[in-house]
């Protein structure tokens, strides 16, 4: 598990904010890691993706779709049932996949049940990972989000998505066969494709402008200078790009719980656009 240390008060006991109707937590589930913001606490948990439901090692989220939801719930209960107050439901944002993100929310939040939340919002990981770079959500923008087994292309106007494209194709898959021009040469083409597709002007706008690189391949400078020299256009890393999307769900968090939904009977917003 790699997060920064818990600080904890006398007999080991970790501290909570006064409100315990402002918990909440902040969840990026990922093929290969996990990343929890747990608010109150400062840090970010970065763990595994992985459950053992009895003598082997079980992977429950495989090239970005939640392929055993109890597995999901398991892990997620191991990971934080310790942690969370014992009073009080927390609110709960889980960041998805713009593609096949129905069927990902769905099982998502069946899992995340486990936790007992007293509300659920989902947030496309585009549009996250453009919230934790400070991006002008106003504008045009390209996420191209590179993880270990999945490399989403997302195009944002106002914040909404207007295209989306994927493959599954991932840093786990960079071997003899997979090189990193594989990986870039592949966002190329879905890239060529949107601007192919796109009537408008919003997709060259978007590319002129400037990728926003995230994931962990956005950590392999020869992905970014080959990304660079086949698109011929401003690519710039979000800062720690692999922990973007959970930070930018954690903004979405605090937001949250400071609109009236949450403090008394109006309907709860969707952030999932």
């Amino acid at each position: 598990m790699s997060a920064s240390p818990l600080r904890r008060g006398p007999a080991g006991h970790r501290p909570w904010p006064c409100c315990r109707r402002c918990s909440g937590i902040a969840l990026d589930l990922g093929s290969a890691r996990t990343r929890v913001w747990i608010s109150g606490r400062g840090t970010i948990l970065d763990v595994p993706t992985i459950t053992f439901p009895g003598a082997g090692a079980i992977h429950p989220i495989r090239r970005g779709a939640i392929v055993d939801t109890p597995g999901t719930a398991r892990m997620l209960e191991r990971l934080l049932g310790n942690r969370l107050p014992r009073l009080g439901r927390p609110l709960v944002v889980v960041t998805a996949p713009v593609l096949d993100g129905v069927a990902f929310r769905a099982e998502a939040l069946t899992a995340v049940q486990v936790l007992r939340p007293r509300t659920v919002l989902t947030v496309p990981t585009a549009r996250a990972v453009a919230l934790a770079a400070g991006a002008d959500l106003c504008r045009p923008l390209m996420v191209v989000d590179i993880g270990a087994q999945v490399t989403e292309v997302v195009l944002l106007s106002d914040g909404a998505v207007l295209d989306a494209r994927r493959t599954a194709l991932g840093t786990r898959d960079l071997d003899d066969t997979t090189t990193a021009d594989g990986i870039t040469g592949a966002v190329a083409d879905m890239i060529t494709a949107m601007l192919r597709q796109d009537r408008t002007s919003l997709t060259l706008d978007a590319i002129q402008s400037g990728l926003l690189l995230a994931g962990g391949g956005a950590l392999r400078p020869e992905i970014v200078h080959r990304l660079t020299g086949q698109l011929h256009a401003p690519v710039r890393a979000v800062p720690a790009p692999h922990t973007a999307a959970v930070r930018g769900a954690a903004r979405l968090l605090e937001a949250a719980h400071t609109h009236p939904a949450f403090s008394g009977r109006q309907p709860v917003p969707h952030l999932h656009r």
